[in-house]
């Protein structure tokens, strides 16, 4: 049996979040939603598509009027508004009108941009959200933000477009890649360093079952994270508030992956901000020496880095300038006050960020020291 939690907007039902361990349960989900009397448009990328495409496609063709799928170029490189406009073209072509609706099967880009999709197409059109990474789970599937990257900054083309239905297949983290899994799990780390103290020690008590993938772990690790984001979209569901702690480790993270040209993860990207954010905290004596070394060293069995190389720690500081995150000229940096409990801070200075930016970077003199 499946297990729901509903997600409230502007505190009125507004979509379920479905936990299950297969796609048998999706047929009839997409049913509630009406989708009999509706053409569907399944977008996805390369990747996702050889695993889950044609089988998905299957479940749902018999439900609706008409589907039919949009594959692109899995990578973050594709995330772009020309992915956009292709979709916007097959969905001319193919006739959908307002009434019809959107399928997000994918991990974050795939999720991001069919969102961004739905938010724009004839003013707004349904989606649904099959995330099928970790990160995608325990994060962007959830809370309503859409959009795309531009000129390789971050999510800088967007829109709030809540979906219809999240339905979280557990069983596909097993074909995850080894480095893309462990990449999602960054964003664990963020729900629990920002909102849960119990959470951090429970991830730690389970550090061996959740790198062997234990479903039953990996259920309720999952279903952790999104109570956590649950909590925080319900409270600010158009960040003018709280929503902003879920930004912890994306400000440094956001910069230094467009600095290496998304050659690293987003979650990787996430892990060494992460560690830059507590340490700014340490600093500041918000955050013990002791709780800073556990949690830059809390990444190292998730595979996830705590040094980057080939950086220019100057140019990583310009790039924050630009996040989207920065209000009034200051940018609202995301900070521990201590573990389980983030702040937000619009005081941080460039010589703190730069100084952060160091500790995590790797120098050639590093290597010959």
């Amino acid at each position: 049996m499946a297990q729901r939690l509903p997600v409230l907007y502007n505190k009125k039902p507004c979509y379920d979040i479905v936990y299950a361990r297969s796609f048998d349960g999706l047929a009839e989900e997409m049913q509630e939603l009406g989708v009999s009397e509706k053409r569907l448009c399944i977008i996805t990328d390369s990747t996702v598509d050889t695993l889950y495409g044609e089988s998905v496609l299957k479940l749902l063709e018999s439900n609706c009027v008409k589907a039919v799928k949009y594959v692109f170029p899995a990578g973050e490189a594709n995330k772009t508004l020309d992915t956009v406009k292709e979709a916007y073209k097959v969905l001319i072509e193919e006739g959908f009108d307002r009434k019809d609706m959107l399928i997000a099967l994918g991990g974050g880009v795939v999720g991001d941009l069919t969102g961004y999709v739905a938010a724009t197409y004839l003013r707004g059109i349904d989606f649904v959200q099959i995330p099928t990474t970790l990160l995608s789970q325990v994060d962007s599937s959830i809370g309503g933000k859409t959009g795309v990257d531009f000129d390789g900054y971050k999510n800088m083309v967007g829109a709030f477009k809540m979906p219809r239905l999240v339905y979280m297949n557990m069983k596909v983290l097993e074909t995850l890649e080894e480095r893309q899994y462990f990449s999602g799990f960054a964003e664990v780390m963020k729900s629990a360093l920002i909102k849960d103290a119990a959470f951090y020690e429970w991830l730690i008590e389970n550090m061996y079952e959740i790198c062997e993938k234990d479903m039953d772990i990996l259920e309720e690790m999952v279903m952790r994270c999104t109570g956590i984001k649950k909590l925080v979209v319900e409270k600010d569901p158009t960040e003018q508030g709280d929503r902003a702690l879920l930004n912890l480790g994306h400000t440094i993270g956001h910069a230094i992956e467009k600095a290496k040209n998304f050659e690293l993860y987003h979650g990787e990207c996430v892990a060494l901000g992460t560690i830059a954010a507590a340490y700014i905290s340490w600093k500041r004596e918000m955050l013990s020496m002791e709780e800073y070394y556990e949690v830059r060293d809390m990444f190292v069995p998730f595979y996830l880095p705590i040094t980057v190389d080939d950086i220019d720690p100057q140019e990583i500081l310009k790039l924050t300038k630009s996040d989207k995150k920065m209000k009034a000229g200051q940018i609202r940096f995301i900070l521990l006050k201590k573990i389980g409990k983030a702040v937000i801070d619009s005081t941080v200075t460039d010589e703190e960020i730069l100084a952060a930016i160091n500790e995590i970077y790797f120098s050639d003199e590093d290597a010959h020291a």
